[in-house]
This record gives C-alpha cells, structure tokens and sequence, in this order.
C-alpha cells in the first residue's frame, strides 16, 4: 500500500514540471528571436548609411537610403519568417498525423499538440517590428545632426550603444557570459560598419559620380 501511494503523488508532478518548462522556453525563444531580429536591422541599416554617408554628405539622402533599407529589410524580415516557420508548422502537423496513426493519440493530446505550434503571421509581424525598431537607431540619429563628421559620429555611438543593449537582453535571455555577448555583437556590429565604410568609400574614389 505505501509503495501505491508513493506512486500516486509523485506522478502529476512528474507530467507538470515539462509543460511549464516548455512554456517558458517557447516565450524565451521569441523574445530571443526579436531581439536578433533588432541587432539584424541595426546594423544593416547603419553599415548602408554608413556606406551611403563615405560618398555623400546630404543628411536627406542618408535618411532616405535608411528609409529604403528599413522598408525593404522588414518586409524581407516578414516574408522570410512566414516561409520559414510555416514550413515548420507543416512539418510538426504531419509529424503529428504519423504519431497518430501509428501510436493512436487521443483527442486532448492533439490539441494540445496544434496549440504549441507557432503561428507563422504572428512570427512574420514580430521579426518585421523587431527589424524596424532596429532600423530606426540610425535614421533618427542621422536626422538630429546638420554637420556630416558629426553626424556619423553620433550615428557610431548611438548604434554602439544600442549593439551593447541587445547583445545584453540576448546574454540575458540565452544565459550565456553578459561581457562576452555584448563584446561579441559591438564587435561584429562595427566590423560591419567600417567594411561598407571603407569599401564604399574605395568604391567612390575611382571617379564614379553619386
């Protein structure tokens, strides 16, 4: 009779602790992927207005080809998170019909199953928001200064800045080392920076006219 007894309570708490862990994973793993989503449109649209800014001084151009990259960079951002996880959610829900043939699920377990899978419209609007929000740092940086040097100055620090605060949520999210991940992405960020920098503004020294 103990034995019994001693399998009947520890058994709900066995079949508990993985759904909430999974829980908190899956919310992990999209605050995660929105904060990839944000260091991806900053330092995209910060290397092209940079490489925009080695050639050409006018701040309308800059915030222009900024505007451009954003719009372009999120809609990209949104249709390749829609392809991608719908084609995810294609393969979990024929996974789910092999088990259920050859194992026999119930009805619970089912839905269960379809409602821990990702909505691929909610993944397309979360990466594209997460891309423009991104994306904004340098535009509105580049909008608030009239002297060029300055004005890429400002843009460098403000983006710095901004690589330190997302490589930090992502330490913070991922549990991984707080210093290496913020010196991981800054590095990364600028490398990326000063390749378009310099390349474009090689590029821009043969002659050709912008």
């Amino acid at each position: 009779m103990a034995a019994q007894n001693h399998l009947q309570i520890t058994s709900p708490k066995e079949n508990q602790v993985p759904e909430e862990h999974f829980e908190y994973s899956q919310k992990a793993q999209w605050l995660r992927a929105a904060v990839l989503g944000a260091n991806d449109g900053l330092v995209s649209i910060t290397s092209l207005m940079m490489g925009v800014g080695a050639v050409q001084e006018n701040v309308k151009t800059m915030i222009l080809t900024g505007f451009a990259g954003l719009f372009a960079g999120a809609c990209s951002m949104a249709i390749g998170e829609f392809v991608s996880v719908y084609s995810q959610l294609d393969i979990e829900r024929a996974q789910i019909k092999r088990d259920k043939a050859t194992r026999g699920q119930n009805r619970e377990h089912e839905q269960g199953n379809k409602e821990q899978l990702p909505n691929p419209f909610h993944a397309a609007v979360a990466s594209s928001i997460a891309f423009s929000l991104g994306a904004i740092v340098p535009i509105l940086a580049a909008a608030l200064i009239e002297n060029h040097e300055v004005r890429l100055a400002v843009i460098v620090a403000a983006v710095s800045l901004a690589l330190v605060a997302f490589g930090g949520i992502g330490a913070f999210l991922g549990r991984s080392p707080m210093v290496k991940s913020c010196a991981r992405v800054l590095i990364g960020g600028w490398m990326a920076m000063a390749i378009t920098f310099g390349l474009t503004k090689l590029i821009g020294s043969t002659g050709l006219e912008i």
